[in-house]
């Protein structure tokens, strides 16, 4: 018999508040491009020798430092997601408690994700920010990256039906909980802390 998936819908607040976690855990952050992912893990998860923070744009930032301006991003990014992959392995392996940015459209990271916690003992926990296509857009825009057409709407679809899954208790195996976020209850995030 499966464990209920304990959900915390926090849109609509604006509480201050830390959302806390067993240590060793694994917190899976998702949504729209440009919804605000990457700006909250770095503002709100603490690196330490026991808290690893996973996202695929400080993968991008670290090669993109390392070649030439000129070069397409289109042509490095293979390897970027390569390191990315890497990095997220070698931290799954350390034991250490793992906060990871996902885009949402990538299902197979999620499960990869929840074998390997219910593998080693641990649990993942989901946070997902529900904010709509036009702020997405205009997050995009803000941080001068912008994803395609095509590719947008391939992540509209993926996090409708991820939400849709979340509000109704269906998860990957091995998701012990999920908070779904708004801009407003985002922006009121404290901090992740695991103990």
């Amino acid at each position: 018999m499966s464990t209920p998936v304990v959900r915390h819908d926090l849109r609509g607040t604006a509480a201050r508040r830390t959302l806390r976690f067993p240590t060793g855990d694994r917190v899976v952050v998702s949504g729209l491009p440009g919804s605000g992912k990457s700006t909250l893990i770095r503002r709100v998860v603490a690196v330490a020798d026991t808290v690893r923070r996973i996202d695929s744009q400080d993968a991008r930032e670290r090669w993109s430092a390392l070649l030439p301006r000129w070069l397409p991003y289109a042509v490095y990014r293979p390897l970027v997601r390569l390191a990315h992959y890497a990095g997220l392995r070698g931290a799954l392996v350390s034991g250490a408690s793992v906060v990871v940015h996902d885009c949402g459209s990538q299902s197979w990271v999620r499960n990869w994700l929840g074998r390997d916690s219910r593998r080693r003992g641990r649990a993942m926990h989901l946070v997902l920010l529900d904010v709509p296509p036009s702020a997405a857009l205009a997050g995009q825009a803000q941080r001068g990256r912008r994803v395609s057409d095509y590719a947008f709407l391939r992540h509209r679809r993926a996090v409708r039906q991820l939400l849709a899954d979340a509000e109704a208790g269906r998860l990957p195996r091995g998701c012990a909980s999920v908070v779904l976020l708004d801009r407003e209850a985002a922006a009121a995030l404290r901090g992740v802390a695991f103990e």
